[in-house]
């Protein structure tokens, strides 16, 4: 299949995305419960950062299951996926998913939760758990490009244990210039991020940055409501959400 020029937007068959072939190439443990994919595609059309990919698998009786998880590289294609306890897809992909395995991809989707490095305006970043992952898109293409645009993420995790990418944050801070990172760790100290939290470590809204948010539903919707109470510009605040 031909695919665009444009990075992130494939050619589409029949008006609709089409699957392909994939195998796991490497695998990077970040925390107790969640692991990085890295993947082989060959045809891979490039993606812009926060753009998700559909993964489908399917088992030697035919049994097909399908999900969608945000891509977490600035070039090539990698996923973060937390083990969710009862889940169907995450536990298999965390625990038994190996090297050179085969698995279907479709993507790069999605137009809307993007960072464009040729836009000037600052960047704000909150995550809630796992939400980093197309958060870290952002800033691993930020670094890639190398540009100066500033960029500060807040980052809601329970314990500092379950904070993903720790290390390489650490790193990124040191070397990347233009880049914070502040942490809230609920669990430790006993309460959700709240209008404190956002005023404190977030840029004001004099600045006009672009706000991108993700994480579980509520905790989306929380933070999206203390943005638009602060006085951020609505249609500056773009979230994606799950659960």
């Amino acid at each position: 299949m031909k695919h665009s020029s444009e990075v992130g937007r494939p050619e589409r068959s029949g008006g609709r995305l089409t699957w392909r072939r994939a195998e796991l190439a490497a695998i990077r443990q970040e925390t107790a419960t969640a692991r990085t994919l890295i993947f082989d595609v060959p045809d891979w059309p490039g993606h812009l950062p926060g753009q998700h990919v559909d993964v489908r698998l399917t088992a030697a009786d035919g049994y097909q299951a399908q999900r969608s998880y945000s891509i977490a590289s600035a070039a090539g294609l990698e996923i973060t996926v937390q083990r969710l306890d009862g889940g169907e897809v995450s536990p298999y992909l965390t625990d038994m998913y190996d090297i050179s395995w085969p698995v279907e991809v479709r993507g790069p989707v999605g137009g809307w939760f993007v960072w464009r490095q040729s836009d000037p305006a600052p960047v704000q970043l909150i995550a809630g758990g796992s939400g980093i992952v197309p958060l870290m898109a952002m800033i691993r293409a930020r670094a890639a490009s190398g540009s100066r645009t500033p960029f500060r993420l807040l980052y809601s995790v329970r314990t500092p244990e379950d904070a993903i990418y720790a290390d390489e944050l650490r790193r990124r801070v040191r070397d990347d210039g233009g880049l914070d990172v502040q942490y809230i760790h609920t669990r430790v100290r006993g309460k959700r991020i709240g209008l404190v939290d956002v005023n404190t470590h977030a840029w004001p809204k004099d600045f006009a940055p672009n706000v991108f948010v993700c994480g579980p539903t509520g905790f989306v919707e929380t933070v999206a409501d203390i943005l638009v109470a602060l006085g951020h510009e609505p249609s500056r605040v773009r979230t994606e959400r799950f659960g």
